[in-house]
């Protein structure tokens, strides 16, 4: 009898066929494709934990209660860091936050059961600016509403809520927000030094709702998040994270659920996001400001997860991901709709390389689509920098109905390249099979409408899908 590696080789070797100007063949070395889970468990292993002093620093021994909260949570943080670390705890009941609560190496932040943290809106509460990425460009601008800067071992806790009030007064910021936009991009493009992208007053960007900069040794363990202003929790720059039973709950544009950025060792579980974007969207920079900084997010393991949403992607890599993204590993991820289930997003202005992504155990609902690699994403600005997608293992996917059911999209000068595909199921789908400018991919036990689906059925990539790119 074969064993898994030398029957995954044969069946590597057996596919040579033309389609769309793609070349479909596969060497038999696979060497990426040895024991991805087991690889997996080794990366989880190897996250240090986060280890908070058993002490205990409730809120009530600070301050009697207020209509704002923040000096007391601020000064409990701050005792329990100077004592050598500890658990602030938020009680049960309503507390509103007059600006950002900024935590401290070795301190946990616990939101008992019935506690919520209401951030109140202000752009004047949030100054001082800090140093952060915005959707991929460094800068400094409003303070995210929950933040740490070069800490470590630190925590943010328990099953109570966190509310942004983002739609009423930060959601509105997007319709104006194009110039201060555009600016930032245009700064990180002609390599402006950080300390003179100063992005306040008229230069106005919504603020991040949960960002962890540069910090280690990071745990979000149970809180609810919703109505968020932006991008959800975002982990920049950070090493060695878990998070895990959040709930996120935000229903318009840009309610990215969890945004690792240039991050390594990173481990997302047991989460449920009911949001109007992303779930899950790894990243790593911007463009040329990417590049700068030069750090890819890797060694990330996603699992047990839902997303249910209308805008985004359940799980996706990009767009900003110029810095690369590597050594990915997603499992039992439940989509009951989407509007695309699996989502790889570039385009010509990003360069990198996106690779060794594992994915298995995947069920969604009615999607837009279920799999989508694409060098076309939106709000292309002339560049020529080419992305690349390469060593992809997708495996035991269900749908019941889906308008494009896989698309893979590559460039003439940079094909997507060695993609296995294997026990895919799709109920419906308008468009089982689109590719272009691809090589060395296997479909192995693809079927749409109980009918295998197979390389000679495949059409070229249309210009847009259903959904949209």
């Amino acid at each position: 009898m074969l064993d898994r590696r030398t029957a995954l080789a044969s069946l590597l070797a057996t596919t040579a066929l033309s389609v769309s100007g793609c070349r479909t063949s596969m060497r038999a070395e696979a060497d990426w494709l040895v024991d991805p889970w087991g690889r997996a468990e080794r990366i989880v292993a190897a996250i240090r934990r986060v280890a908070i002093p058993p002490r205990t620093f409730p809120l009530a021994d600070f301050a009697p209660a207020a209509e704002d909260a923040r000096p007391a949570i601020l000064a409990a943080i701050r005792a329990a860091h100077e004592a050598g670390g500890g658990r602030v705890v938020i009680p049960a009941g309503l507390h509103l936050s007059a600006g950002p609560i900024h935590l401290r190496s070795h301190v946990e932040l616990h939101l008992a059961a019935g506690a919520t943290l209401r951030f109140l809106p202000g752009e004047e509460l949030y100054l001082p600016p800090v140093r952060t990425r915005w959707e991929g460009t460094e800068c400094y601008t409003l303070s995210p509403l929950l933040y740490a800067e070069d800490c470590e071992n630190i925590a943010l806790t328990g099953p109570g809520t966190i509310d942004g009030q983002g739609a009423a007064h930060w959601l509105p910021w997007r319709e104006t927000q194009k110039p201060a936009q555009t600016l930032l991009r245009d700064m990180g493009r002609d390599g402006v030094p950080v300390e003179q992208r100063i992005f306040t007053g008229e230069r106005r960007l919504r603020p991040h709702f949960v960002q962890f900069n540069r910090c280690k040794r990071v745990l979000v363990d149970g809180p609810r998040l919703i109505d968020s202003p932006f991008w959800m929790v975002h982990p920049l720059l950070c090493e060695d994270v878990i998070i895990r039973n959040i709930r996120c709950k935000s229903d318009h544009v840009n309610s990215d659920g969890v945004d690792p950025d240039s991050s390594r060792r990173v481990l997302i579980e047991n989460c449920d996001f009911d949001v109007g974007d992303d779930g899950v969207s790894l990243k790593s920079g911007r463009d040329q400001d990417g590049w700068r900084v030069g750090i890819p997010t890797e060694d990330v393991v996603i699992r047990n997860c839902t997303y249910s949403g209308h805008a985004g992607g359940g799980m996706a890599i990009g767009s900003e991901m110029s810095g690369g993204v590597r050594n990915v590993f997603v499992e039992g991820f439940r989509i009951p709709k989407a509007r695309h289930t699996l989502y790889f997003k570039a385009n010509l202005d990003r360069g990198g390389r996106i690779s060794d992504v594992f994915i298995r155990n995947i069920t969604a609902g009615e999607t837009a689509s279920l799999l989508v690699f694409t060098n076309d994403y939106h709000s292309y600005r002339g560049g020529n920098f080419l992305t690349v997608f390469e060593r992809v293992l997708i495996e035991n996917v269900t749908v019941t109905r889906t308008g494009t059911g896989i698309a893979i999209g590559g460039h003439p000068r940079a094909p997507v390249s060695d993609v296995v595909i294997r026990g895919v199921r799709m109920g419906e789908a308008a468009q089982p099979l689109l590719l272009s400018h691809v090589e060395r991919v296997v479909l192995d036990k693809v079927a749409a409408a109980g009918r295998m689906v197979t390389l000679g059925a495949a059409l070229p990539v249309p210009d847009s899908l259903p959904g949209g790119y």
